[in-house]
């Protein structure tokens, strides 16, 4: 059943990415976000070539043969592109079957436990308790990370004293039943991230994310042999060797990859089981509202070595205002903490209509 069309529908922020099988079934999917107008470019121009005319099911063959065939660009555009055609290709899988994408890879649909996870440096220790505490209270989270330091910050913090500040006071305020997750994003070079290290296992603090620059790998390694707190990342990390050298080398004690930026749920599906082998949980990375956390949900309804929560970002209108009205219906409704993972066929939800319509659209078709 050959590919017959791939379209993009981009802005700044978002891709969406449709296929068309020559049998007329189709199947949605989406690039990772930011300069998501760019990535549709890529899509068209170095991804749709190599897999308009291939069999719409053999989603391996497609991730296998592109980068080969594009060999001179690695890296994250191109990964990018990929992920936008092969959710695309997962969900007109699911479509034609009558199945969520979760059953298709050996899983089941079903609750996912949720943590409430912040995007936010520029808040208070004291109004980011707060808020927090307010989700604690409201949808019934019993799991938070917040952000220390300052993304690639070379050592210095958000301003002076914040992260001093607010690790302990949300331990004060949460106490020991709710678990605590922390972010550095790249902060610190290693002696700095094992002194803060310290401080976070002093205060109940579980999980400690990026605390070195994601790209030097011996720098997160010596971190994560000195602490005997999870230190987790990947996120940013979209070549599959690299992440057979991190897994190899127990870099983390967690792996985080990002459906999207890794190159879709088949190249995500490698890298888990790759973790797996290696008796490494895997706690993906899903920043935003859009089909990515979607994506993350149906992974970790199926993969062995699911990691314990779902990451769920808590950012409204005035921060993300791209990632809403994406969707007729959300698909992140919480309860108890939790999401849920539907039986709806495919990924289980309807792009915006409206949206859309607003939306910058391409086309590659094979006739």
């Amino acid at each position: 059943m050959k590919i017959t069309e791939i379209e993009t529908f981009a802005n700044e922020f978002v891709c969406f990415v449709r296929v068309t099988a020559e049998n007329g079934a189709q199947g949605w999917g989406q690039v990772a976000p930011y300069y998501a107008d760019i990535t549709a470019q890529v899509v068209q121009r170095q991804v749709a070539p190599y897999a308009l005319g291939q069999d719409a099911l053999d989603i391996d063959h497609l991730m296998d043969i592109i980068p080969e065939k594009e060999h001179k660009f690695p890296g994250s555009y191109l990964r990018r592109a990929m992920g936008g055609l092969d959710t695309a290709l997962w969900d007109l899988r699911g479509k034609m079957v009558g199945k969520p994408v979760c059953e298709l890879i050996g899983g089941s649909p079903g609750k996912v436990r949720a943590y409430a996870s912040s995007m936010k440096r520029d808040i208070t220790p004291r109004d980011e308790v707060d808020r927090l505490c307010r989700l604690r209270d409201e949808q019934g989270f019993d799991a938070f990370k917040f952000r220390i330091g300052a993304e690639c910050g070379r050592g210095q913090d958000e301003w002076p004293g914040r992260t001093e500040e607010i690790v302990p006071a949300m331990h004060k305020a949460m106490g020991d039943d709710i678990v605590l997750l922390v972010d550095a994003n790249s902060c610190y070079a290693p002696g700095q991230a094992i002194e803060i290290g310290k401080m976070l296992e002093q205060n109940g603090v579980s999980h400690f994310e990026e605390p070195c620059p994601y790209w030097e790998y011996e720098q997160t390694k010596h971190v994560t042999e000195a602490l005997g707190i999870d230190v987790t990342g990947g996120e940013q990390d979209c070549e599959l060797q690299n992440w057979r050298h991190m897994i190899d080398w127990r870099v983390v004690d967690i792996v985080q990859p990002d459906v999207c930026y890794l190159g879709g749920l088949t190249r995500t599906l490698r890298v888990a089981d790759m973790a797996h082998k290696a008796d490494l949980p895997c706690t993906p990375h899903c920043a935003n509202l859009s089909m990515v956390t979607l994506f993350t949900m149906h992974l970790l309804r199926a993969i062995p070595n699911a990691g314990k929560y779902l990451e769920l970002s808590i950012e409204k209108e005035d921060y993300y205002p791209w990632q809403y009205d994406l969707f007729v219906t959300s698909p992140y409704d919480i309860n108890a903490g939790h999401a849920t993972v539907t039986a709806t066929p495919g990924w289980g939800v309807e792009i915006n209509p409206d949206w859309l319509e607003k939306s910058q659209h391409m086309s590659s078709k094979l006739f």
